[in-house]
């Protein structure tokens, strides 16, 4: 990883947020909403903002469903891919401590990563057919807000002292329930 890879990897993530959104936002300033205004929901998702308009979204889901397989499936590549390289590269460290510590550093990435994935994957991607308020909003909250708190939790379990101190903690509580 030099600056110049880092540099162009940030570029493409800005190019790519910034795509998926103005394709998404210039189809839905040309709908009309003349029902219902209020969305049963935390965020004022896509999907449940089509579900309102009184005009046609067929092209709106479309699009929507194109820029998220297209957008969505090459980030996944590209996080696939890196990771093919990183335990290929892992798995010829002659060391078992090396291997370990390694494979310690790539497991707390990868929760992360897959637990944004398969709840995006399962919110945007789901049968019409398959609908609950509760399913949707417990998804829509798991990976749009808990990915992120939980993301420095797992990536400091990795710390000795943080694993002391949290041990500690349940050792004192589990003291106190006694």
């Amino acid at each position: 990883m030099n600056k110049r890879v880092c540099s162009q990897l940030v570029g493409c993530s800005w190019t790519m947020g910034l795509l998926y959104s103005l394709v998404n936002t210039v189809l839905v300033l040309k709908l009309h909403f003349c029902g219902p205004n209020e969305i049963s929901h935390f965020s004022c998702e896509l999907p449940l903002l089509l579900q309102l308009s009184c005009t046609g979204t067929f092209t709106n889901k479309i699009a929507l469903l194109s820029s998220a397989v297209i957008l969505g499936f090459s980030s996944f590549l590209l996080t696939l891919v890196s990771y093919v390289f990183i335990i290929s590269t892992i798995l010829r460290i002659h060391s078992a401590k090396g291997c370990h510590k390694a494979f310690s550093t790539c497991s707390s990435h990868l929760i992360v990563v897959g637990l944004l994935y398969m709840t995006a994957i399962f919110q945007y991607m789901k049968p019409s057919s398959v609908t609950s308020l509760v399913l949707d909003e417990l998804f829509s909250i798991q990976y749009s807000i808990l990915t992120t708190m939980l993301n420095p939790i797992i990536y400091s379990l990795k710390n000795k002292e943080v694993k002391t101190a949290l041990r500690k903690i349940v050792e004192k509580n589990t003291v106190c329930l006694i």
